[in-house]
């Protein structure tokens, strides 16, 4: 679980939060203050209009389920039509603002036309958020049939909590049969994850958000390499339709781009938000049970998320728009094509010798080294080569003057179709050792990355 013990005092956007919530609710009174029992339920009921009157809870996959109707606004609840906006210049105002600010804009703006995207983890901080803004909301899920048991019973405990239903969306019934049969049901180890979760996650989510004229998610821009990076507070959302139909017909909101995950957790235990008791287990970012694993210290956190896979790839579809169509990030790149313009080279200390591509190629080519070497593949850009940082240059540290040298070569850009046929890479990092005595390297096996591991790796080995 990311660690965040500091006081909320010590976190200036948790702080302020809460202050902006006393604000907001002073500015409406006859929302913050409720009469009577009678009244809070009126007010529960307005917040979320089921998906399906007739379904009182989460049913199992099935054909009935898969032909439900998109997420309908509510008539009673309709904001007023909205004047024509630009969204970019929104999005620069808002960049300074809380994400109790931000929520309550956007609720305010678009009523009960606008859903939160909850998935079951730490994004229950959007729903919070919207309850201290003191206007009805509404919560919508992805149930893809394949979630862990406790993220089911946290969605129960969330519903409790808030007084609130929940609109489960279910994946098609006849799609889910068709690719299990075909496929079975561990396909996506073997030729990626996007086809399940296009038929789980994707085209449920469409359905729901045809409903809709806008909808908030819980992405941070600190969250995925190359992915989200450069997400704004609110954009005309590049890859869905809404209610109206066409390009442009859906906004998406993202109050909590700016904020840092220690920060969001400050927040939760701070208010004594119910959390999925997953994170007490290791795991930080959560989906379905098959592709979802705790990460281990020095880890980014998104590689407890589909690990077999590079880490440019950690999209599910869902927001798919930040993503370029030739694959790579929709980030700044540099000259040479790779996504990491203006990111500072890593791996920094005289222990550690830079290897170009000639320099790699000829130690590859020795099949009688006079020392062993140990090279790591990396991208200056990857949060999980910044996360192994300090612990690769100890060990170099640690090394010096023992007979084994330490080594780097960047593997991205042009070098990356070489790495991956040369030297087994596939995501970054991959570490390597090259034996004195033989001439294929071998690829460090764990995903840990502290000190102990890797030296123990390599005293294995020399």
């Amino acid at each position: 679980m990311a660690s965040a013990t500091a006081s909320i005092s010590s976190h200036p956007a948790a702080l302020r939060d809460v202050k902006a919530a006393a604000r907001i609710g002073a500015v409406r009174q006859q929302v913050a203050v409720v009469p009577s029992a009678a009244a809070a339920r009126g007010q529960r009921a307005r917040a979320v209009r089921p998906l399906r009157a007739a379904e009182p809870g989460r049913q199992p996959v099935s054909a009935s389920a898969a032909s439900a109707a998109p997420v309908a606004p509510v008539a009673d609840e309709v904001a007023a039509p909205v004047a024509a906006v630009d969204y970019e210049a929104l999005a620069h105002e808002l960049e300074g603002a809380s994400p109790l600010e931000i929520m309550d804009r956007a609720l305010a703006m678009f009523g009960s036309e606008i859903a939160i995207a909850f998935s079951g983890a730490e994004d229950v901080a959007l729903i919070e958020y919207a309850k201290l803004t003191g206007r009805p909301f509404r919560v919508f899920s992805l149930d893809t049939g394949r979630l862990n048991p406790e993220t089911y019973q946290f969605f129960d405990k969330v519903e409790k909590h808030y007084g609130i239903r929940i609109e489960y969306m279910f994946p098609d019934a006849g799609e889910v049969q068709e690719l299990v049969r075909t496929k079975g049901l561990f396909s996506f180890y073997e030729d990626g994850h996007q086809e399940c979760c296009r038929v789980r996650k994707v085209r449920p989510l469409r359905r729901a958000l045809k409903g809709l004229r806008a909808w908030i998610t819980g992405q941070r821009k600190d969250q995925s390499p190359g992915t989200r990076a450069s997400i704004p507070i609110v954009q005309v959302d590049p890859s869905f339709e809404g209610l109206d139909g066409g390009a442009g017909s859906l906004i998406k909101w993202n109050p909590v781009a700016n904020v840092d995950g220690k920060d969001i957790w400050t927040f939760l235990r701070t208010m004594d938000v119910p959390v999925n008791t997953l994170h007490a287990q290791g795991y930080v970012s959560i989906g379905c049970e098959p592709c979802t694993r705790p990460v281990l210290p020095g880890q980014h956190e998104r590689e407890g998320r589909w690990w077999w896979e590079d880490a440019k790839a950690k999209e599910c579809g869902l927001h798919k728009g930040n993503i370029e169509k030739d694959g790579q990030a929709a980030a700044p790149k540099s000259a040479n094509g790779n996504g990491s313009a203006g990111a500072p080279d890593i791996f920094e200390s005289p222990a550690v010798v830079s290897l170009t591509r000639t320099g790699i190629e000829n130690l590859l080519r020795l099949e009688n080294r006079a020392e062993p070497w140990l090279v790591v593949l990396y991208a200056p850009w990857c949060p999980f080569c910044q996360a192994m940082e300090a612990s690769y240059v100890e060990l170099a540290e640690k090394l010096a003057g023992s007979g084994v040298k330490v080594a780097k070569f960047r593997a991205d850009g042009e070098q990356k179709p070489f790495a991956q046929a040369e030297l087994q890479l596939q995501s970054f990092p991959t570490v390597l050792l090259f034996p004195s005595r033989t001439a294929r390297p071998i690829k460090y096996p764990s995903e840990k990355r502290d000190v102990d591991s890797l030296l123990a790796f390599v005293n294995s080995l020399r």
